[in-house]
């Protein structure tokens, strides 16, 4: 396990060093690309439920991860206890418990409350980077937050108040959306600290890989029938929607997101993930004609100005002290 330091402004990783700047760009582009999910999910929706998509999908990402893994086999057969926690933390607490928690708030609390409380996972990725990663934060940085909460804010709820009192939040949907909102900020801590011992690579063959035991007893335990199209068209249908979703907003996003991680810090990226609800709102006016209100139109420009300053704040601090991973032919 080595000990060297990485060098301040660049992080080298597998292929071309990713600048600051850039890794905070790359964090928000594969955020932006979770927002096309219902373009593909709908359709899907109509024949399989949520837990049997997700399963579907990492079966099909296996044929990225299988090959991906058994190249890198040497580095993560080198794996201490640390850094499998932290695989296990992304690819089950992240992915699916955060998700079932998630899900579930939406059945015990007011709708607004949950989506309130779900936004407070910047915050606990912040406090985690400090915590594990120990990462230093700079004085303007606290300006950053409020800019991207307010942004989220007028995206989610406009100019109006989400909940009507306070017992709205306090009940069992907003301690399920709480912990689902710690799971997901934990997961970009431990993504940025899996980053520092593998490529980017590894970290997203592995996260679906580990996700797969979890998935089938998911979908399993939740009793649903596979109801398989019959129709020639609907089969065709569902097969592209099924391949784009996985690899689109599945897979490719992912390695963005990832290979971003790698040159940013956990504490910049969590926020550079808000530009997902932003897109989200993009998509749905553009493709389902949702209308768009003012409100929600300063969000989007909040959450972009929010993003241009962290990415030149980014790249003018002296940011990762953490450990190189070692090459591949270590």
């Amino acid at each position: 396990m080595g000990n060297n330091v990485l060098q301040p402004d660049k992080v080298m990783k597998s292929g071309n060093p990713v600048s600051n700047r850039n890794g905070v760009w790359l964090v928000a582009l594969g955020a932006a690309l979770w927002g096309v999910d219902p373009l593909f999910r709908i359709l899907l929706l109509k024949f399989f439920s949520s837990s049997q998509i997700v399963l579907l999908e990492h079966v099909l990402l296996l044929l990225y991860s299988i090959p991906v893994l058994w190249l890198q086999r040497k580095q993560i057969r080198g794996l201490g206890l640390r850094h499998i926690g932290a695989l296990l933390f992304i690819s089950w607490g992240g992915s699916a418990i955060a998700t079932i928690m998630f899900t579930s708030a939406f059945a015990h609390g007011n709708l607004n409350g949950v989506l309130l409380l779900q936004k407070l996972q910047p915050l606990f990725a912040i406090l985690m980077a400090r915590w594990i990663l120990k990462e230093r934060l700079p004085a303007r940085f606290s300006f950053f937050v409020i800019m991207a909460l307010a942004g989220t804010y007028l995206l989610t709820f406009g100019v109006s108040m989400p909940f009507q009192q306070i017992s709205d939040v306090a009940a069992l949907g907003g301690l399920l959306s709480i912990g689902a909102a710690a799971l997901w900020g934990g997961s970009t801590v431990m993504g940025r600290l899996l980053l520092d011992k593998m490529p980017f690579e590894s970290v997203t063959a592995l996260r679906f890989t580990l996700a797969l035991p979890l998935l089938v007893f998911t979908a399993w335990m939740g009793g649903d029938a596979w109801q398989l199209p019959v129709q020639t068209s609907d089969w065709l249908a569902v097969s592209g929607n099924l391949v784009l979703q996985a690899f689109l907003p599945g897979l490719i996003s992912l390695l963005l997101y990832y290979r971003g991680l790698s040159g940013t810090k956990a504490s910049y990226a969590t926020l550079a993930e808000l530009f997902f609800p932003a897109i989200g709102v993009l998509v749905n006016w553009l493709v389902f004609q949702q209308g768009v209100t003012a409100a929600q139109i300063a969000g989007f420009l909040l959450i972009w100005l929010m993003l241009f300053s962290l990415s030149r704040q980014q790249d003018a601090d002296r940011p990762l002290s953490a450990k190189a991973p070692r090459s591949a032919e270590a």
